[in-house]
């Protein structure tokens, strides 16, 4: 397949901000399970309308600030082949096309990508375990099977989701193969997303 520059670019760029936007949307997630379980009778107003359309909104703000910091610096990369090895633009395999020093790019990426991972698993496993005190606490096996039910659909795509993202960017472009790389992509830009659906489905 043939796209021109300015459409890897525009590709990459809204990629990127749905793949952010998704590790705070987890996060969210994590915080209404937290909300649900720990604080039922209080659900309703602290989760209100205006609270749930606040967080979906920092949520996207925090995917487009991201996404635009990486993607414009790679648009100031200097390419020098016109071939990528890969089934779409990602950071990653457009960083070897590049015919300069990457260093830079890739400690930036580096880092945004870690600041977003383990800020939002952090939250994501404080969320958790003030859950898992609150189901210890409940009396029944019922009881505590069905407030574990509410929470497992959410820890399934949570593993699944970081674990991949966590292969493909928390490492130097050189450690790991095309192929491995590709595997990684496919996982969490198709796979994981397909799979959400008959998550969430089978909670219910």
């Amino acid at each position: 397949n043939i796209i021109s520059y300015a459409g890897c670019m525009s590709q990459l760029y809204f990629f990127l901000v749905f793949v952010i936007a998704e590790c705070y949307m987890l996060t969210v997630m994590a915080y209404d399970r937290y909300v649900a379980i720990c604080r039922p009778l209080l659900y309703n107003i602290i989760m209100s309308h205006h609270v749930c359309s606040l967080l979906v909104a920092v949520v996207y703000i925090m995917g487009l600030v991201g996404s635009t910091i990486e993607t414009g610096l790679m648009i100031q990369l200097p390419y020098c082949e016109v071939l990528i090895s890969h089934y779409f633009c990602d950071i990653l395999p457009l960083m070897k096309l590049s015919c300069s020093s990457t260093y830079d790019v890739e400690m930036t990426v580096f880092f945004l990508a870690g600041f977003n991972i383990i800020v939002t698993c952090l939250t994501v496993l404080v969320s958790y375990a003030f859950i898992f005190s609150s189901i210890l606490r409940i009396s029944t096996a019922e009881g505590r099977s069905k407030a574990f039910s509410t929470c497992s659909s959410h820890l399934a795509a949570v593993g699944m989701f970081y674990g991949s993202t966590a292969f493909m960017y928390l490492k130097p472009s050189t450690a790991s193969s095309l192929a491995q790389e590709n595997v990684a992509s496919v996982f969490y830009t198709t796979v994981i997303p397909m799979l959400n659906p008959i998550i969430y489905s089978l909670r219910n």
